[in-house]
């Protein structure tokens, strides 16, 4: 019995990382009867196929050297799936460590909104998020007069969170973002045209995801990504999912969009109220962090948008 990842399921058959090598399986009669759902990202313990050696005359000689020199999967059957420690739903996949959030350093700017949408959904789903912000070429060569963008990943550092500056051309940073794919499952997420594909093709020499072109009438990305799989890539396994445009708020109590905002979490015992939504409420902590600008006015614009959505779906449900 050998134990790997589920890379993804196609055709009625689920390809499966393990050994260092992809595994074409499929599955046991009694995952059928019982409807099993598979996400990318399951732990899976699957059996080998004994596979007879064949002499070159039965391969079929010369007519056959074009198949011949195609790599052939090994075969296996699945035989159990391990327990999930998380899943996500957009994008469907399981056993996730960390969400590479990767969004341009300019064309297109950075939605700061849609950062924090995605911040707020891998927090509560028990995911850690890494921020990469590329193309630090092209935002070099345009000399902004000003260092706006700059301004806004010290931000987020600041917070706490892991933040590179990275261009996919020069390979700047590229290194230090390798090293944090090792060994784990990731998920790369951000708006289309924000540069995850070429990222990923900077990330893995010699294979190359399709790359999108931004634009020029609305400066955003096209959609290049249509479904969801795991690749290996440096020395890991990574899910280049589609581009969001917009993202749904997880469903949650209006006093736990607090935890997602770590800056905010931290001073929460500070409140006079231990109920306290850092919204209405006098002698509040957050708003006295805002106004001595400890706190970023953006992100409390954000929160207070999200908080009114939660408490909206709360009323709806």
């Amino acid at each position: 019995m050998i134990n790997g990842v589920l890379l993804k399921g196609y055709g009625g058959f689920y390809y499966v990382y393990a050994e260092g090598r992809v595994w074409e399986c499929s599955l046991r009669g009694r995952f059928r009867v019982k409807d099993q759902e598979f996400l990318p990202g399951d732990r899976v313990n699957i059996l080998p196929e004994e596979v007879e050696d064949k002499s070159e005359a039965e391969i079929g000689g010369a007519s056959s050297l074009v198949e011949a020199e195609i790599p052939r999967l090994d075969k296996a059957t699945i035989e159990s799936v391990g327990p999930r420690r998380n899943a996500l739903t957009r994008p469907a996949i399981a056993n996730v460590d960390q969400a590479i959030l990767v969004f341009a350093m300019t064309s297109p700017k950075p939605d700061l909104n849609l950062l924090d949408r995605l911040l707020v959904q891998v927090t509560e789903a028990d995911v850690e998020p890494i921020l990469v912000f590329t193309k630090l070429d092209k935002y070099r060569e345009e000399a902004l007069s000003d260092s706006s963008n700059y301004a806004i990943t010290d931000v987020y550092r600041k917070i706490g969170y892991n933040v590179f500056e990275v261009s996919s051309e020069t390979g700047q940073g590229i290194d230090e973002i390798a090293a944090h794919l090792k060994n784990k499952i990731s998920v790369l997420a951000g708006p289309s045209g924000a540069g995850k594909s070429s990222l990923f093709n900077a990330l893995s020499p010699g294979k190359r995801l399709k790359t999108g072109r931004i634009s020029l009438k609305s400066k955003r990305g096209r959609h290049t990504t249509r479904h969801v799989e795991l690749m290996v890539c440096a020395g890991g396994l990574v899910a280049d999912t589609p581009g969001f445009s917009s993202l749904y708020l997880p469903e949650m109590k209006r006093a736990e969009l607090t935890d997602c905002f770590p800056e905010f979490a931290q001073r929460r015992s500070e409140c006079r109220f231990n109920s306290c939504l850092h919204d209405k409420e006098p002698n509040c902590a957050i708003k006295a962090a805002l106004e001595n600008g400890e706190i970023s006015s953006v992100r409390y614009e954000h929160y207070l948008i999200f908080l009114k959505e939660v408490i909206e779906a709360e009323r709806k449900y």
